[in-house]
């Protein structure tokens, strides 16, 4: 009985022998070769030199000097409650006061030479706009023009070698993706944020008469308007724009114009002062398949026409309300924001070949495009 005792104490304490050992070589590895810890497309975060880190902060350092901030300041009128009191009492005398009304948001650099984007709705109606750069400088900006379409705006101030952020390609983005925003929430200063791609191609939520939204979860609040969404290199992949809340709090849902539609608008910006798109005067909806048999109709391939404006370039060449538009130039068209692109890619001048359905029958007609007026 004691022999046995003695050899399982041996074994016990042969095996914790073992444990402690192999504990020790296992810390020794981890040590040295901390990345081995790590999971697969992940890089190990350390403090130790020579070990590669989670970090972004290269691609933030080539961005965050192009994000401004912009202050808006706008003189509203009012009614001044005391002074019509006191015209009541007949101790005074009414009239209206002026109140200066103050907003802030961002905007990135994009031309070395000035040449500021943000968001039309960041500076609408203001009648002053500053905006203050990374390192404190603050100059007043001179409005380039609009674009309400989109909700892009153009600003320049009157300086020169600042740092313009370098332009990505929005159309190579793919959900997954890894992206930040920067920006000046809450009037915090420049704040950056992170998260992925959460979806592309995001339209018809009814914000603005053209929308292919970047969707992406990296938080963006009050002030990030205007501001930067770029790739872990830094490159501008979009301007934060809008996001989706159902209470007081965002929802986790933010938006962000692609910066190949920002490059198209902010050159004809420099250029014409305008966007300039073409128009055909008709207001299209998508086909279902419920309104697709109640016409006769044996698929949804088309959109149907509910308005044709009466002084537009449509209406002129015979098109009217309840027409199903089947193919613009041979193209086939199934999504009514298909064919909205498609002619506002148009130069102003240009003659299109519809193919249609009327009253069950088809017709096939020529119109010249127009240059889209401004929305008032």
């Amino acid at each position: 009985m004691d022999l046995m005792k003695r050899r399982w104490a041996k074994h016990a304490v042969f095996l914790a022998e073992s444990i402690v050992l192999g504990l020790a070589m296992a810390f020794v590895l981890v040590w040295f070769r901390p990345d081995l810890l790590q999971a697969p497309g992940q890089e190990f975060r350390s403090g130790r030199p020579g070990v590669e880190q989670v970090s972004f902060a290269d691609g933030i350092s080539a961005s965050i000097p192009a994000v401004v901030n912009v202050y808006t300041l706008r003189v509203v009128s009012r009614t001044d409650r005391q002074d019509t009191v006191g015209r009541i009492l007949g101790n005074g005398r009414a009239g209206n006061s002026q109140r200066p009304q103050r907003s802030l948001g961002s905007g990135v650099i994009i031309r070395s030479d000035g040449y500021i984007v943000t968001n039309n709705h960041v500076i609408e109606n203001a009648d002053e706009i500053s905006v203050q750069l990374l390192d404190g400088r603050e100059e007043k900006a001179v409005l380039v023009g609009t674009d309400i379409d989109t909700d892009l705006a153009l600003l320049r101030i009157p300086l020169e070698d600042l740092p313009a952020i370098p332009l990505g390609r929005s159309d190579q983005l793919k959900v997954g993706d890894v992206v930040l925003a920067i920006g000046n929430p809450y009037g915090l200063g420049h704040t950056v944020t992170q998260g992925i791609i959460s979806a592309t191609g995001r339209a018809q939520l009814g914000l603005f008469t053209f929308e292919n939204f970047i969707q992406t979860d990296a938080a963006i609040n009050q002030g990030n308007s205007g501001g930067a969404l770029v790739n872990t290199d830094g490159e501008l992949v979009g301007i934060n724009t809008a996001v989706l809340s159902a209470g007081l709090m965002p929802d986790g849902i933010g938006f962000s114009i692609p910066v190949n539609l920002v490059r198209g608008v902010s050159q004809q910006l420099i250029e014409n002062g305008r966007a300039i798109r073409g128009w055909l005067g008709v207001s299209p909806q998508n086909l279902s398949s419920q309104r697709a048999a109640d016409l006769g109709i044996p698929d949804t391939t088309g959109i149907e026409l509910y308005d044709v404006a009466g002084d537009g370039p449509g209406f002129r060449a015979g098109l009217r309300p309840g027409d199903i538009i089947t193919h613009i130039d041979g193209a086939a068209i199934a999504v009514s924001r298909e064919a909205l692109n498609l002619v506002a890619g148009l130069n102003p001048g240009s003659v299109i070949m519809i193919d249609g359905i009327r009253d069950g029958r088809g017709f096939q007609i020529q119109a010249r495009i127009e240059e889209r007026p401004s929305l008032p």
